[in-house]
C-alpha cells in the first residue's frame, strides 16, 4: 500500500510495479523494479516481490532478480539496504518487514534462480530469514527451506514466517528478543497434507489474527495457530495487504487479477509510529 492506502502490486513476469485506485484505475508507477535488464529470461519471474513502507513511508521492496534489498528516496534515487551476507550474494529476496523501531527483516529463497538450490549462481548454502540492523546484514534464522512472507503480532513479540515449499507447508512462530534476535522457533500450523499451492504472503489484523495465503485460498487462524476459517479462492492468492483509509480492506492478489474484502476488523499498516520505549537498532 502506499501512504494513502491505495494497493500497490508487484507484476513480477513484466518486471513492473502497478498502483490501483478507484478513479484512476491501473496505472505502472515503477518499471524494471526486480531486474536490471530490459528482458527477464523466459520463464522467469524476477521483477520486484514484496514492498513494504519504512517509517517515513519509502517504499522498500525485494528485488529477486538483482538479488537485493531497496529503498526508494524521496527524489526517486535507490539505497541498497541489503545484498550480500558475509560476503556473499543473496538468492533472491521475497518478502520484508519492518519492526516500529526500524529494524528490517526480510526472507530469501532461492525462488528467483532458475535452478534454486542447484544453481550454480547461489553463493549460500542457507535458505535464510535476515535482519539488517545499523547497516549490518545478520542471520536471524537458517531452519526453513523456503522462507517467504512474513508479519510481526501487534505487540511484536512474535514474528510468522511462511515455508513456501510444496513438501513442508508450514507457519512457523518465533519469539522477538528486543535486539531483534529470533529464538524459539515452532510449527505454527503445518498444512503439507493440503492440496495446492504453498504457503505465500500473510497479514495480521489489530487482534493479532493472522491471514494467510495457502493452499486452497486465504487462511485465517488465531494466534496459537488455529484455523479460525478459511475462504476458498480460484486462483488461489499469492500475497495480501491491509488498505483504504479504514485499514478494513484486504487485497490480494490472485494470479492475473486483484481482489478485495471488507472485513469487520480493521489491519495493520505501515508506516508504524515507534512504540514507546523501543529498543534502537
Amino acid at each position: 500500500m502506499d501512504a494513502a492506502g491505495s494497493p500497490l502490486f508487484a507484476d513480477l513476469p513484466h518486471n513492473v510495479i502497478r498502483k490501483w485506485d478507484p478513479a484512476g484505475g491501473t496505472t505502472v508507477v515503477r518499471t524494471r523494479s526486480g531486474y536490471a535488464d530490459a528482458d527477464i529470461p523466459p520463464g522467469k519471474a524476477m521483477g520486484s516481490n514484496g514492498m513494504t513502507l519504512d517509517g517515513q513511508g519509502r517504499l522498500t521492496l525485494c528485488e529477486p532478480g538483482n538479488r537485493r534489498v531497496t529503498r526508494i528516496e524521496d527524489d526517486g534515487t535507490v539505497t541498497v539496504l541489503a545484498d550480500r551476507f558475509d560476503g556473499q550474494r543473496l538468492n533472491s529476496p521475497n518478502d520484508l518487514v519492518f519492526r516500529s523501531d526500524g529494524l528490517l527483516y526480510f526472507t530469501d529463497p532461492p525462488h528467483g534462480l532458475a535452478l534454486e538450490d542447484d544453481d550454480p549462481a547461489k553463493e549460500l548454502t542457507v535458505n535464510g530469514l535476515y535482519v539488517v540492523a545499523g547497516g549490518a546484514v545478520r542471520l536471524a534464522a537458517g531452519d526453513m527451506t523456503r522462507p517467504n512472507g512474513l508479519a510481526f503480532s501487534p505487540d511484536e513479540r512474535h514474528l510468522y514466517v511462511s515455508n513456501s515449499d510444496g513438501r513442508a507447508k508450514l507457519w512457523m512462530k518465533y519469539d522477538v528478543a528486543a535486539d531483534g534476535t529470533l529464538g524459539n522457533g515452532r510449527v505454527l500450523l503445518d498444512l503439507t497434507s493440503e492440496h495446492g499451492q504453498a504457503p505465500d504472503g500473510m497479514k495480521v489484523d489489530r487482534d493479532g489474527n493472522l491471514y494467510c495465503t495457502g493452499p486452497g485460498g486465504l487462511w485465517i487462524l488465531d494466534a496459537d495457530g488455529a484455523v479460525l476459517g478459511r475462504i476458498k479462492m480460484r486462483p488461489e492468492p499469492s500475497n495480501c495487504a491491509w488498505g483504504d483509509d479504514s485499514g478494513a480492506t484486504l487485497y490480494l492478489t490472485c494470479v492475473d487479477r486483484v481482489c478485495r474484502i471488507t472485513t469487520k476488523v480493521r489491519g495493520i499498516r505501515p508506516p508504524l509510529p515507534a512504540p514507546t520505549g523501543a529498543s534502537t537498532a
